[in-house]
């Protein structure tokens, strides 16, 4: 293994005796560092890639990331991703994210507007990336995590499995997280 310093655009090695990796691009046979790093040769993987010290908060399957919701639909939620748990920097790729039905609630559903409304904030997890961003809020960990009243926008509280209004007296279902209100992003 070999390490060193290299600039985006220093040529690193050639196609004939490593592959392309991350941090890398090819042009003409020869790999190239596409950003700032370290270079890492494996020679027993013949893979070249460039480590970036700094690198992109990029989502991927199984990371939890906290999301609010923008609108709902009978059968699907669109949400925009805020930032992945235990990762403090922006998210760099796709934040445009959709919640379907049917990964909601481990328990049968047949409108997500009873589980989830526009403006929560849920916790969710990453089930795929490709072709768009999907969620899934079924495990008991998962769910909304702090909701607002849709009539007067005071914060609900829990009672029992729902959630409730102190000012407007109303109740509300919603797929809560098991530590809804209790979350510090």
């Amino acid at each position: 293994m070999t390490d060193r310093q290299v600039l985006p655009g220093d040529e690193i090695a050639v196609e004939e005796e490593y592959v392309s990796s991350d941090g890398t691009y090819v042009r003409d046979g020869k790999i190239y560092a596409s950003q700032l790093g370290t270079l890492v040769l494996d020679d027993n993987e013949s893979i070249a890639k460039v480590v970036s010290p700094n690198p992109p908060n990029i989502l991927k399957e199984g990371d939890i990331i906290y999301a609010t919701i923008d609108d709902t639909r009978k059968t699907m939620a669109t949400a925009t991703a805020l930032v992945a748990e235990g990762n403090r920097r922006a998210i760099a790729s796709s934040t445009d994210a959709t919640l379907h039905v049917s990964k909601i609630s481990p328990d049968y559903t047949d409108n997500v507007g009873d589980e989830v409304r526009k403006g929560d904030l849920i916790r969710a997890r990453v089930i795929s990336t490709k072709p768009s961003l999907q969620l899934t809020t079924k495990d008991v960990h998962l769910g909304v995590v702090r909701a607002q009243c849709g009539m007067c926008k005071t914060e609900l509280e829990r009672k029992g499995k729902n959630l409730y209004c102190p000012k407007c007296r109303r109740s509300q279902p919603r797929k809560l997280a098991d530590d809804y209100g209790d979350v510090k992003i």
